[in-house]
């Protein structure tokens, strides 16, 4: 379903990539308010890593790690 979802974002936006934001079960970060985010292509990982902590509010000793279908990226 989502694949379906994103391929018809991906038509719609093509210069934008749809990204959906979870976090892990046992993680003690804050819940985020906004989990589905249309992402412009030239954004870097840090970059949309640094929107993130910023939405939650994550103090800079807290790590936060992303993952792209189970691979953490280079940021």
């Amino acid at each position: 379903r989502r694949q379906a979802e994103s391929g018809r974002i991906r038509e719609k936006y093509p210069d934008r990539v749809p990204v959906i934001v979870e976090k892990a079960e046992r993680s003690d970060i804050p819940d985020i308010d906004k989990k589905k985010y249309l992402v412009p292509s030239d954004l870097t990982v840090g970059q949309f890593v640094y929107v993130i902590r910023k939405r939650i509010k994550l103090s800079a000793e807290k790590a936060i790690f992303v993952f792209v279908k189970n691979t953490l990226p280079p940021t």
